[in-house]
């Protein structure tokens, strides 16, 4: 498949950024060559326990001609250590760098309105709702909205029909802590099993509705309660992709003191770690109900600027673009 160029707006700037996608080769193969020509091998390709020693092979292993190229990666993708919590000198591997934790309380501010939404991840985000039928290929790029949510004991799907959705996409760089957009008692709290497809856009050319296709771990959380957002019931699914060995669920109300596991009944706080991916690139969800929220009007317009190349479009291969957001800045409110 001819390389299409792949952009996304910073939203700080409005600037449009062009990104590099880390093992695009490897995946074109995975995509094109393999999975046509030696099925079997792409299966076990996208298995987890293929993924988990491809994650051990990147990001695991300690020497110095490996910590020379970390080196390179951080100065490429310009990550910023001075943000993190530990000292940046005791890091020896490269999963220790994707798992840092930050001063999010300083380096991330939050709003302080109650009624706001904010991003899970630092990460690009792409906004759209089940109410538009002109949108309904952007949901169908990216997941079938059925599998996504429903796990055969479990089916949540008709409490989101027609409401609105958020694709939030972490590169290998991203900071890989989720936090909570919203705050709101749990009231349920499951793992759907799966594969392990990249999320780099270039398996949504090959293949239709990765993510609803991966192993993905999902959270309704219930906002209408005392001291809760106020926008009816959310779900988060959080979902893993190639190398992402696991998600672990660490809940913590203070830095990222004292973890605790998500379970029915516990009530979140808006803006706190939530989750971890260890490590690699991944994929957070978020589904509203039918009318609640409103997404931040600079987010909607920047998904149909036409100055930028992205490997998403529609059927009349209108590019959507990718916003980059921080995880905890506000995306949308009550409607």
């Amino acid at each position: 498949m001819h390389r299409i160029t792949h952009q996304y707006i910073e939203r700080e700037t409005a600037r449009i950024k062009t990104e590099t996608l880390y093992g695009d080769r490897f995946i074109n193969l995975l995509y094109s060559g393999i999975r046509e020509r030696t099925p079997l091998l792409f299966k076990a390709l996208i298995s987890s326990r293929m993924s988990s020693l491809l994650g051990f092979l990147n990001y695991d292993l300690d020497s110095v001609a490996r910590m020379t190229g970390a080196r390179r990666f951080l100065h490429t993708c310009g990550i910023d250590l001075s943000e993190c919590v530990d000292d940046a000198a005791s890091f020896r591997t490269l999963r220790q760098i994707f798992e840092r934790k930050i001063r999010y309380w300083e380096v991330r501010p939050m709003p302080d309105e109650n009624d706001t939404v904010v991003s899970p991840a630092d990460a690009r985000m792409i906004a759209g709702s089940f109410r538009e039928t002109s949108l309904l290929l952007i949901k169908e790029k990216f997941f079938d909205f059925t599998e996504l949510l429903d796990s055969g004991e479990r089916s949540w799907t008709e409490r989101f029909e027609g409401g609105d959705f958020a694709v939030f996409r972490l590169t290998p760089d991203k900071y890989h802590y989720n936090h909570t957009p919203v705050s709101g008692r749990v009231v349920d709290h499951y793992e759907i099993p799966g594969h392990y497809h990249p999320c780099n856009p270039t398996s949504v050319l090959y293949i239709a509705t990765p993510l609803s296709k991966n192993k993905r771990v999902v959270t309704i959380i219930d906002t209408d309660v005392p001291e809760g957002t106020g926008i009816g019931l959310v779900a988060m699914i959080e979902v893993v992709a190639l190398m992402i060995g696991e998600i672990v669920q660490c809940y913590s109300e203070r830095a990222y003191d004292d973890p605790r596991k998500i379970q029915p009944g516990l009530f979140l706080k808006k803006g706190l770690p939530k989750s971890l991916y260890r490590p690699g690139s991944s994929t957070d969800i978020l589904i509203f109900q039918n009318g609640r929220i409103r997404f931040d009007e600079d987010l909607v317009i920047n998904r149909n600027h036409l100055g930028v190349q992205s490997r998403y479009n529609l059927g009349s291969q209108r590019p959507l673009a990718e916003t980059e957001v921080a995880v905890r800045s506000g995306i949308a409110r009550i409607k």
